[in-house]
């Protein structure tokens, strides 16, 4: 497949602590059990530097991802799955401009604020369990006055990882 080919995107997305990088990996290994040549990216890994990047890193993010994703596709991905907070849907036009013909679809995952905050309590221990606390709330609601998904999957506590993921990629087409 060449870089100026049709390149499905899927992005999951939700506040933090949603799951969004647990239904990734998740995700990734259904579609490498299915063989479908994919690259699979948490986009957070692609901003982290000091000084603190602007825009919670989204520039720095799709140069980045722009840089990579004709690295992948040299290497036989045709599809790319990725983890990345959206706030608005016009983040959608900095997508499709990194990854050339996208065919972007948004799959959001929903959990209340409870359950998110006690992710977030769980895998946070250090200094930004605090600040991840107060902005998995406001990001919430963000998403829910935006409405940047195509869909929407609940992930509740209690829910099977591998089933949520495999649910995620059926509402996409891609299983």
């Amino acid at each position: 497949m060449g870089i100026a080919e049709r390149a499905p995107l899927l992005i999951i997305t939700g506040s933090i602590g949603a799951g969004k990088t647990t239904v990734l990996g998740d995700a990734t290994g259904l579609l490498c059990d299915a063989k479908v040549p994919h690259a699979a990216i948490d986009l957070d890994w692609l901003t982290q530097m000091f000084p603190d990047p602007v825009d919670y890193g989204h520039s720095l993010m799709m140069a980045n991802l722009a840089a990579i994703w004709p690295i992948y596709v040299a290497a036989g991905a045709q599809r790319l799955l990725v983890a990345r907070a959206l706030e608005s849907r016009s983040e959608l036009e900095d997508y499709r401009r990194a990854v050339p013909h996208a065919d972007v679809q948004v799959c959001r995952l929903l959990a209340s604020i409870d359950n998110m905050a006690e992710r977030v309590r769980r895998r946070e221990i250090g200094s930004w369990r605090e600040e991840g606390l107060a902005r998995s709330a406001e990001l919430a609601r963000i998403q829910d006055r935006s409405l940047v998904e195509d869909f929407t999957i609940n992930n509740e506590a209690g829910r099977n990882v591998t089933e949520l993921a495999r649910e995620v990629l059926a509402r996409a087409g891609w299983l």
